[in-house]
């Protein structure tokens, strides 16, 4: 969704935002400001995990649990119940079960079950950014918020064609919101890989990529079992590659069908108002 000035933005009566952008760039920070006021939140990954993913990470739980008689004995009797308390601002039940590959005495998992899980994850995700339309119904129908803000994920760009203007992942933002993506710089590299290491967030990787990274990190490392490879090191090594490749398609993605905005204006909005006067800018200035 695009617009000729900012004044048409503003005159929006139920104004509907989709921010995209890598992790730890601010989506969740603004996403906190502007649902504080009427603004509906919508969380692909809070989403994928609770409906589409759900199951999955419970029954990891359960698989677990199964290893400790006495909780085996208590679940096959329905004695007790597993469940994931995953929250916007706590996504770890998602994260932790798509896991690490690598040495599974450093809690990493095999890379078979790795990218089986990734294409779990990458169904989760397309069908979570289908129900932006319907979600952005229900917050006014049934919650009567004015405006609607859809926090993404990193790996929303690996899930559409953005030149293809009939892919369905696609159609689904833009008919029905404005594309916002926030922009990062060189600088903020390590400090977003920082960010990650501290607090991992669910991470999704296009399979042909996936495996040329794997491949590349044990080569690297001239490491050739992958029970040898270190799941936090090439979880960290990887997210990097994925800055690094997601960037031009984060662009591109904005030239063609929204607009962008630079990480640095993130934390002068206090408000939704502040928000809001920004976009506006930023079309004007677009």
């Amino acid at each position: 969704m695009k617009f000729s000035s900012g004044n048409e933005f503003l005159d929006w009566s139920h104004k509907a935002v989709t921010i995209i952008g890598m992790s730890g760039v601010g989506k969740t920070t603004l996403s906190n400001i502007v649902r504080k006021n009427d603004w509906f939140t919508y969380n692909v990954d809070y989403r994928i995990g609770t409906r589409y993913m759900g199951e999955h990470i419970v029954d990891n739980f359960k698989r677990q649990a199964m290893q400790v008689p006495l909780l085996a004995e208590l679940l096959r009797s329905d004695s007790i119940y597993i469940s994931s308390n995953i929250t916007f601002d706590n996504l770890s039940p998602l994260s932790t079960y798509l896991g690490k590959p690598g040495n599974p005495e450093l809690h990493g998992i095999s890379f078979d079950e790795y990218k089986r899980r990734q294409a779990q994850h990458r169904v989760a995700e397309i069908a979570a950014l289908k129900d932006i339309g319907h979600f952005i119904n229900r917050a006014h129908d049934i919650y009567q918020y004015q405006h609607f803000f859809c926090d993404t994920g990193g790996s929303v760009c690996e899930v559409i064609d953005f030149n293809n203007p009939n892919d369905e992942v696609l159609k689904s933002i833009t008919d029905n919101t404005m594309i916002v993506y926030i922009k990062g710089s060189s600088q903020h590299t390590k400090m977003l890989v920082d960010r990650f290491v501290q607090a991992p967030k669910p991470m999704y990787y296009l399979p042909e990529f996936l495996d040329s990274k794997w491949q590349e990190f044990k080569d690297i490392n001239n490491i050739s079992n992958d029970d040898d490879v270190n799941p936090d090191a090439f979880a960290r090594w990887g997210f990097e590659q994925l800055l690094h490749d997601r960037m031009p398609r984060y662009e591109a993605i904005a030239d063609q069908h929204g607009y962008t905005i630079d990480m640095e204006d993130v934390p002068a909005i206090q408000s939704d108002k502040d928000f809001i006067s920004l976009l506006a800018r930023t079309i004007d200035n677009a």
